[in-house]
């Protein structure tokens, strides 16, 4: 009779007991793993099942969060793998690479009286981008270069131009025809010449100094900016590339070349760790072997210490960096009432060289003097710096002119081809970033 009356009792129980311990799953699950071994065997199979669904639902809460907190953890462990075995490609083929075409992120500067034809597009040929010097030509001889250029490469190369020449519109319109890919500027050009390139296709990159003058130029729609450092040769600024490049490629969006001080694989990465698009040398491309500067010249360049460079404005009033030579000791030692007269002279022989005639010559100083604010004085030692260069570079008259370079003078020993010169770089660059282990 006992034994009956367990067994009627037993299924009210069940119907009492079912519903509201099923609302309450984890109450149930704590007091079952609190009781102990023997009282759980002794508990009726009904009990059984009805601890069984809390706990399922324990299990599916933990699931659950294992699988919310899951999935990040395990993405998270190959994708630096993928990126160690894919990057030494992908980091030295930059933003540049496609913006110009071209294979390598290096670009060989127009250095006036340097950057000839045959430097040009052998930079062009062995995959960086070769720029020519436009500003010491005339037009007919730019035009020549071009088609000389266009001859020796079929890859994409550059025009240097001066934004403040009399004819700057004129030449703007060669490069159009002759479809040239990008205009460079050794000055910020005006915004009437970037749109004009721009809307015919030709890429502009000026070569800036300074984080504000690469903010007010991206404003005017140029395509890439060279921010050159105090390093750098010719013209140059006060502010070191370490501090310049990665300050203007924070501050832009637009690919920003690293210049001044570079010459080798190694610096070619430190400038994209910088934040830099690639690198842009004149020096080291100077002393090459198809540079046209003459060979005793060059010797002179290898001869020069990293302390032999200065940083001058007897020149043409502008800050330039030269190897220090006996004629700039004079130059800086001369008072302005003797350095105006032998400029003016200097600037009358610029204009027999190039065959401008007096009109022109006085509308290009015009230019000159309303775009960069010159006095007269200054205006004249900017019209003598051209025919100074050209002494040195071209005819090999080095007491009789200056030697515009930058600081890795100090540190070149030898004369490379412009192909030896630009595989080593890369060769050096994949070399460097596996040894940092990127």
């Amino acid at each position: 009779m006992t034994d009956q009356k367990r067994t009627t009792k037993t299924p009210p129980k069940k119907r009492k007991s079912a519903a509201p311990k099923a609302k309450s799953a984890r109450p149930t699950k704590r007091k079952a793993k609190s009781e102990p071994p023997e009282a759980s065997s002794a508990k009726s199979p009904t009990k059984k099942r009805k601890s069984t669904a809390p706990k399922t639902k324990a299990k599916v809460t933990k699931a659950k969060a294992r699988k919310s907190k899951g999935p990040p953890r395990v993405s998270s462990i190959p994708a630096p793998a993928a990126r160690r075995a894919y990057r030494p490609k992908s980091a030295l083929h930059t933003r540049i690479c496609e913006l110009f075409g071209i294979e390598y992120p290096i670009i060989q500067t127009g250095m006036g009286w340097v950057s000839g034809a045959s430097l040009t597009s052998a930079t062009s040929s062995a995959g960086g981008l070769g720029i020519l010097a436009a500003a010491t030509m005339t037009f007919p001889e730019l035009r020549e270069a071009i088609a000389k250029v266009k001859d020796r490469t079929d890859k994409p190369f550059g025009v240097n131009m001066r934004a403040d020449q009399s004819d700057v519109m004129k030449r703007v319109q060669l490069l159009i025809a002759e479809r040239v890919k990008v205009a460079s500027f050794a000055q910020a050009p005006g915004e009437r010449v970037v749109k004009t390139l721009k809307d015919a296709g030709v890429l502009t990159m000026p070569t800036i100094g300074a984080r504000r003058h690469a903010e007010k130029v991206q404003a005017w729609g140029v395509d890439a900016v060279i921010a050159q450092g105090q390093e750098g040769g010719g013209h140059t600024g006060q502010i070191p590339t370490s501090i310049l490049l990665p300050d203007v490629s924070a501050a832009v969006d637009i690919p920003v070349v690293g210049a001044g001080g570079f010459r080798d694989g190694r610096g070619l990465v430190a400038a994209l760790a910088l934040g830099g698009a690639g690198i842009a040398m004149g020096t080291r491309f100077l002393l090459t072997q198809e540079s046209q500067v003459p060979d005793h010249v060059k010797q002179i360049y290898l001869k020069t210490k990293a302390n032999g460079t200065v940083v001058t404005t007897a020149v043409d009033g502008h800050p330039q960096r030269v190897i220090r030579t006996a004629l700039i000791e004079q130059l800086e030692k001369a008072n302005p009432l003797t350095r105006f007269p032998r400029a003016a002279l200097n600037a009358l022989s610029l204009m027999k060289v190039t065959g401008t005639s007096l009109p022109e010559l006085l509308e290009e100083g015009m230019a000159m003097k309303q775009n960069q604010e010159l006095t007269w004085a200054q205006l004249a030692m900017a019209a003598n710096a051209p025919m100074l260069t050209k002494a040195s570079m071209v005819d090999g008259k080095v007491a009789a002119g200056i030697l515009p370079t930058g600081q890795i003078a100090g540190v070149i020993d030898e004369i490379p081809t412009v192909s030896e010169l630009i595989q080593r770089i890369i060769a050096e660059a994949e070399q460097t970033l596996a040894r940092l282990g990127a």
